[in-house]
């Protein structure tokens, strides 16, 4: 596939504007692997093959294991993440899929479990840049990165 174009070329203001949002998000209260797995599976669901060669490769450097990555879009039929893992899995998939139902009562009461209304705010602003940034890269056919 040939690249339509280069978005921070086309609007570097805009670019510019999405990386200052990034940056916001780098003191979030989960972890780092915890992000990955909000950009791998949003990257999956959008079949954005630039972010899920980027955040896998990425998800690798910082401990994650190459078993749980291959498992991510069947998160629910293992005991490979935690309670935890697997409510930002379900808010990823629910925020990602938002025509479909919206955030659910029950997964929000689940997040409630375990995160702030403060972090739960926090990874539903990561679920929308990541889900941004797929658009953008699907859209003008972004090449894998090295």
């Amino acid at each position: 596939m040939t690249q339509r174009f280069n978005i921070e070329q086309e609007v570097p203001q805009a670019y510019k504007a999405m990386y200052a949002l990034v940056a916001s998000l780098n003191h979030i209260s989960i972890t780092p692997i915890q992000k990955e797995l909000i950009k791998i599976r949003a990257s999956q669901i959008n079949s954005c093959s630039f972010c899920i060669n980027m955040h896998t490769k990425e998800a690798l450097k910082i401990g994650e294991t190459e078993q749980r990555i291959f498992l991510i879009s069947a998160w629910r039929e293992t005991d490979l993440f935690t309670e935890e893992e697997k409510a930002i899995l379900a808010l990823t998939e629910e925020v990602t899929l938002i025509h479909q139902q919206g955030l659910s009562d029950s997964t929000y009461q689940l997040l409630g479990k375990f995160f702030s209304k403060q972090t739960i705010a926090e990874m539903i602003i990561a679920i929308v840049l990541i889900n941004s940034w797929n658009r953008i890269a699907v859209s003008s056919r972004l090449p894998l990165g090295e």
